[in-house]
This record gives C-alpha cells, structure tokens and sequence, in this order.
C-alpha cells in the first residue's frame, strides 16, 4: 500500500458515509461560492480519473445551453490559448503536474480548481477552491472519485444562475442499496470477468467518464487490457474485435440493445442501466435507479470499483498493489 493512502477495503467500507458527509460540505462549498461560478461556460482540465469525472459536468451544463468542455492537461501546451472561459482544474491530490502547469499560464482571475486537499499547489494557484475535505482515499481513488463528481455536478448545477439539485441528499441511500445488491450479484459478476481477457466499456454519452474510469481501475488494479468510450463511439467500428473478453456497459435504451446483440453473438456482458436487456446465458444485469446525469456515474462508479477489486482478488492480485510508479506525475 502506498504511503500516505488507506486501503481499498478500508476506503470502500467508509466509503457511503464518507460520501454522505462531502455532498452536504460540497454543496455549502458551492452556495458559498456561486458569484463565482457564472459567465462563459468552464473548461474542466485534468488528468486519468481526474479527467474522466469531468464527462457529466460538461454534458449538463451542455444541456442548459452552456458551452462547456473537458480536457485532459498532458495534451495542452503552455501557455494555454487566452480565453474569456475560466478553468477549472480537477485533481485530487492537488499536485497533478500537468494540470497545474496550465493553470499557472492563465490570468489568475480565472483560475478555479476542485481538490481533495485544501492547501495543494492547486488549490493555492487557484482563485476560487471547492474543496473536497481531505478525505482519506485509496491510491486507486474511491472516495475521492466520488466526491469530486459530485462537486463538478453541482457546480454544473449552479452555474450562472442555476442551483444544486435538492436530490442529492438522497443520493447515498441510493448508493448504500446498490452495495447491497452488488454483495448479492458479485458471484454472477466474478463468473465472467476471472477469465477475461480484455475488458471493453461503454457507455451513454453523459457516462462517457465512467467507461474510461471503469477501464483504468481494471487496469490498475486487477491489470486486466480494458478501454473504455462512449456508446456512440463504441458502435462505429470497436466493437468490431469483440473476442473472449467481457463488455461493461452503462446506460438506458440503446446499451440494452447493444448488450442484446453481443450476448446473442455469445459475448459475455454485464449491463448496468434502469432499462434491463432481453435475458439469457451471457448476460448480467445490474439495475440501477433512475438518478441526475451529475448523479448517476457515481453510482457506476461504485459498480466499476467493485468489479475491478473483486476480480483481482479473485485472480489473487493485492489490488492495493501497483507495478509501476513515477517521478514526475505529481510536483512536490
């Protein structure tokens, strides 16, 4: 276990509580801070888990007619283009290298960032800081994670005149009986993934992100080759080497119809969604209620943490394990 984090037992069995505790601290964070958050649309900017958070915020904020975009911070140069729309730096350490560069090349007035920790080199570059509250995390993020969408979802929520949805309040519970279900559905689940070879993710456009988290806590941890997109992206020709691994799919209508077509050509698939696919062999459906598109990837990512955990276990990795680690991710 990497110094300095909790395991991911630990961080999973606090995790509902821990959650519960930041949605009210966020959204007083957010109420506080809302004359900040107006005027031309944000640019989310991270990195990895970071980056894929972002994905909801974007879509609805998309969705009320505001331009919006995320952006991963190792793509950009430096400076970055002048530009009338703040930025709003995502990471959870608040020491993402890549992501702080950009922000130290903008007019300072336009610098916002969402941490874990308070007092980070982000935080400080920033002028206006949600903070997440130093809440204990594991090295591959849990609490983090699903703190910080939803901070970026009620920022969404309250930019330029807007307001957090009452609805999170009742999130957590929410959160607490998809454990429950997950404990009974883990056997099912563990069935398909302990032989995969690859994992394939996908997702509705708004949960684009938690594809792309699904696949790199697969990789990280249970070190299972996985990819993750969009559904739309997904149907335009990836899904063409579907083989003998598993397909993870988030979504309503169409992600049942695409779970439909890869079971019957005999594809192991497991479907989370409120819309439930046609039965059979090759299928596990996983229900989800029908929340907020800021809310939902929460409860995804819930279901991605336990499948990537459980499978490694299940193939006897320690998932607190990493094989590689680096230098210059994150600055002192």
């Amino acid at each position: 276990m990497v110094k300095g984090y909790i395991s991911l037992a630990e961080a999973r069995a606090s995790q509902a509580s821990a959650l519960e505790r930041a949605i009210a601290e966020i959204g007083e964070e957010v109420t506080t801070a809302s004359e900040a958050f107006k005027g031309p649309g944000p640019i989310f900017m991270g990195i990895g888990a970071s980056f894929a958070a972002c994905s909801a915020a974007v879509w609805a904020l998309r969705s009320r007619g505001i331009h919006s975009w995320r952006l991963n911070g190792g793509e950009y140069p430096v400076p970055f283009p002048a530009s009338s729309h703040p930025v709003i730096a995502v990471s959870q350490s608040g020491k993402s290298t890549e992501t702080l560069a950009v922000l130290d090349s903008i007019d300072r007035s336009l610098r916002m960032s969402v941490v874990n920790a308070k007092g980070s080199p982000v935080a400080t570059a920033s002028s206006t800081n949600i903070s997440l509250g130093a809440i204990p995390d594991s090295y591959a993020s849990t609490i983090g994670y699903t703190a910080t969408i939803a901070a970026l979802g009620m920022i969404a929520e309250a930019w330029d005149g807007g307001a957090a949805d009452p609805s999170w309040a009742d999130l957590p519970a929410a959160f607490r009986q998809l454990e429950s279900e997950l404990s009974q559905q883990i056997g099912a689940i563990l069935s398909r993934m302990e032989s995969a070879a690859y994992v394939d993710c996908a997702a509705i456009a708004s949960s684009a992100g938690s594809a792309e988290v699904g696949s790199l806590l697969l990789r990280e941890i249970a070190r299972i080759p996985s990819t993750g997109m969009s559904t739309r992206q997904y149907l335009h020709g990836a899904m063409e080497s579907a083989g003998k691994g598993v397909h993870i799919l988030f979504g309503d209508e169409r992600e049942a119809v695409l779970a439909t077509t890869l079971t019957k050509a005999g594809h192991h698939t497991i479907l989370a969604g409120p819309v439930q696919a046609e039965a059979n062999e090759w299928l596990t459906y996983i229900a989800l209620p029908r929340v907020s598109v800021t809310q939902r990837p929460i409860l995804e990512a819930l279901i991605m943490q336990t499948i990537a955990v459980e499978t490694a276990v299940a193939r006897g990795l320690d998932p607190d394990a990493f094989v590689f680690h680096h230098n210059d991710t994150k600055v002192a």
